[in-house]
């Protein structure tokens, strides 16, 4: 039986998004490492990494790999997983001197249909990120898979020593290099206004989550709001490259809230203090289980 909600772009749940990404090879490396796929149903920034040209290489086939489901209007869990397989078996065959040591990031956000209800999907494998707005609500969804990372979340570190530690581009988890890396999945029931940003640690590097907070909340387009956040990456000091893809749910097909303006509930951000933590029940699921959970 076919499943219509992979296929019918009006199936009930499907999100209709507008979408926009910008990168930059940043003012310090000498080539852009880091590759993006824009194009429904898949939002993905993937940051190579290797010596030569062994990072560009492993994240354009990471992008290869998930653009083949860009044919479809929606993804299940498990077709994420198989594509992130085939380029894994892809940059470990890669051979020669130049591709030595291949690797890259994987952070995506795909849109799936559950029941007749619209879900973000996010994966995540090493260090680059997802963010969310939705209303009131700004958080980081993805975990980074970095030492710095473990240190943190030990008690170790301060996110303000994390910020300049040594150690702070060294990933635990990553796509083709080194041992065999798991991702993380989280599946997020979607809203109209909701907007995703994808990047690479070139953006987070620079600036701080208030400032992507507040570039997000403000009343620009998506495609505005993506070049102002690599412009300002650069201009506080560029040197990575950076990444990014910014999504917005303009419509849940089937639902009544249809969004009239990307300000309607962005124009001011909030004070610290009433940032809304984890409380929007995003589901986390592991790679295996079955898509239609």
């Amino acid at each position: 039986m076919i499943d219509r909600s992979l296929s019918d772009p009006d199936v009930q749940g499907t999100i209709r998004v507008v979408s926009a990404d910008a990168t930059h090879v940043g003012h310090v490396r000498a080539t852009n490492e880091d590759s993006i796929l824009n194009a429904t149903p898949i939002y993905m920034v993937a940051d190579g990494m290797g010596g030569h040209n062994a990072g560009e290489v492993a994240s354009a086939i990471a992008v290869e790999e998930f653009a083949k489901l860009t044919i479809q209007q929606n993804v299940t869990v498990e077709q994420l997983g198989e594509a992130l397989d085939s380029a894994a078996d892809r940059i470990g065959a890669l051979g020669g001197e130049s591709t030595l040591g291949a690797g890259t990031t994987v952070a995506a956000v795909a849109t799936m249909v559950l029941d007749g209800v619209g879900y973000w999907v996010v994966m995540n494998l090493g260090d680059s990120r997802v963010y969310r707005l939705s209303g009131e609500i700004f958080e980081q969804v993805s975990v980074d898979h970095s030492v710095v990372q473990e240190l943190m979340d030990r008690g170790d570190l301060t996110p303000e020593e994390a910020r300049v530690h040594p150690y702070r581009h060294m990933v635990t988890r990553a796509l083709g290099a080194g041992p065999e890396s798991d991702p993380d999945y989280w599946l997020i029931p979607a809203e109209a206004g909701d907007r995703m940003l994808i990047c690479s640690d070139g953006l987070t590097g620079e600036i701080d989550d208030r400032s992507i907070e507040r570039m997000l909340r403000g009343p620009s387009d998506v495609r505005t709001v993506s070049k102002d956040l690599v412009r300002l990456a650069l201009d506080n000091g560029g040197r990575d490259n950076v990444s990014v893809v910014v999504v917005e749910a303009l419509e849940i097909i089937g639902r009544e809230a249809l969004v009239e303006s990307a300000s309607d509930h962005r124009t001011s951000s909030p004070d610290e203090d009433d940032l809304v933590e984890e409380d929007t029940l995003p589901r986390r699921v592991r790679e295996g289980q079955d898509g239609a959970r």
